[in-house]
């Protein structure tokens, strides 16, 4: 294990680990970028643990503002991936003639995040977990749909529950500088139906209680940086390196169906990308039952899924089954034209 501190966009000093496997032979690397959490990624994320033991070393650091890290806290996709890239070469650094593959695996929001970095930076594969091909504003729009349809309201009642959903989003999309008044107006509009109280979404939730003075004290500065309106596909469409899409089908913090659709969409373009699709799995990949009041009560990470992360690290590629999971595979004649390294198999000389 090496601790190191180096340098992301602007000069910002950023904490890092690399963790390899015990041994001296070259092995793939995965740079780990985690999603919009504000703690330590260096004392929480498992993979770190997790790849080395598979014989993957595994690069984890703090994002800026978090952690050991310096900087301010940002949710800014451009600014992160920046530093994203900076992790690439660090890791590549300190590995030195043990680095045999790198690329990125990112959670939830790193998935804008690592596709971003992937046409910055020479690398050999991404691997998106959970994450999200649609925009900011479209994740909260679908959560919202969602939730309201697992609940059995009507179609006529998610769209009202969605126009509620966009005057909220408007007012994060403005930090709080306006779009409140006509916010106030659509909630009071609505809040006395009976759907009402199952409205929630993935932020639009927050400021449903509150006046404007209160949202604006609780809120304003929440989300720094996002960019709402940020659409992935042409930044997926540029990447060359492979890339593994691994969704839950029952994701209601990032709906899959809609990104599952669009990741076929480039997969039918002859895009090097798969999708593997978990039945029964929601955010974070883990499976869940049902308590006796409907909430649900997770049990246990989906079967497969850390050996999906270590194959495709090794490989750029998915040969054996996954659990439960559901594969789509490139087209045959999908081949990437970019890499970091293209060095013999692990292990040869």
């Amino acid at each position: 294990m090496t601790d190191t501190v180096f340098e992301g966009r602007e000069g910002i000093k950023l904490a890092g680990r690399l963790v390899m496997p015990k041994s001296n032979d070259p092995v793939p690397i995965v740079v780990l970028i985690h999603g919009a959490e504000r703690d330590s990624a260096r004392d929480s994320y498992a993979l770190q643990r997790l790849l080395p033991a598979e014989n993957v070393g595994a690069f984890v650091y703090d994002k800026r503002g978090t952690g050991g890290s310096a900087g301010k806290y940002t949710q800014d996709f451009d600014t992160l991936a920046d530093d994203a890239v900076a992790g690439v070469q660090e890791a590549k650094r300190i590995a030195g003639t043990r680095c045999a593959r790198i690329g990125y695996q990112a959670g939830s929001q790193g998935g804008w995040v690592a596709p971003l970095a992937a046409t910055r930076v020479p690398i050999d594969f991404v691997i998106v977990s959970f994450g999200l091909a649609v925009s900011v504003i479209d994740e909260d729009q679908e959560e919202v749909a969602l939730e309201m349809r697992l609940k059995g309201h009507t179609d006529k009642e998610i769209s009202k529950a969605l126009e509620v959903a966009s005057a909220a989003e408007a007012v994060f999309e403005s930090n709080f500088t306006k779009g409140f008044e006509h916010f106030d107006a659509v909630r009071a509009k609505y809040r006395n139906e009976p759907w009402y109280k199952d409205l929630h979404g993935n932020y639009t939730h927050f400021i449903l209680p509150y006046t404007a003075a209160e949202a604006r004290e609780k809120f304003k500065d929440s989300l720094p940086g996002t960019p709402f309106r940020y659409d992935p596909m042409p930044t997926l469409r540029a990447v060359e390196a492979p890339q593994l899409w691994i969704l839950g089908e029952d994701d209601l913090e990032a709906p899959s169906a809609e990104t599952s659709r669009r990741i076929k969409i480039l997969i039918a373009e002859g895009k090097p990308i798969t999708l593997a699709l978990f039945p029964h799995a929601e955010h974070g990949m883990t499976e869940y039952e049902l308590a006796p009041n409907g909430e649900r009560v997770s049990t246990r990470y989906a079967p497969g899924y850390f050996a999906m992360i270590r194959d495709f690290a090794r490989d750029g590629r998915l040969t054996a089954s996954y659990g439960s999971s559901v594969l789509i595979k490139p087209r045959a004649n999908s081949s990437p034209s970019g890499g970091a390294n293209p060095t013999p198999p692990l292990g040869s000389e």
